[in-house]
């Protein structure tokens, strides 16, 4: 049992960590290198930008584009 309750704890702080970890990169400087390759992060906008683009055409996707846009920022990228 004990094994167990470590990893749930385990599990419980990982899930904690992770919007500390996101408000960090918001306020990452430019000298922070990004922790993720730029095709793995954002795959939630990236899939609705591309979608977008697929059905409507890249001009009518600027909203969509731009948010995938805030996201790599978020995430350290400079794009």
């Amino acid at each position: 049992m004990g094994e167990l309750n470590i990893e749930n704890a385990s599990s419980a702080l990982a899930l904690r960590v992770s919007p500390l970890k996101q408000e960090s990169a918001v306020t990452a400087g430019p000298d922070t290198k990004p922790k993720k390759k730029i095709c793995c992060a954002c795959p939630d906008t990236k899939k609705l930008r591309d979608e977008c683009i697929v059905e409507h055409g890249e001009d009518a996707c600027a909203k969509w584009i731009d948010a995938h846009r805030q996201c790599l920022r978020a995430e350290g990228f400079n794009v």
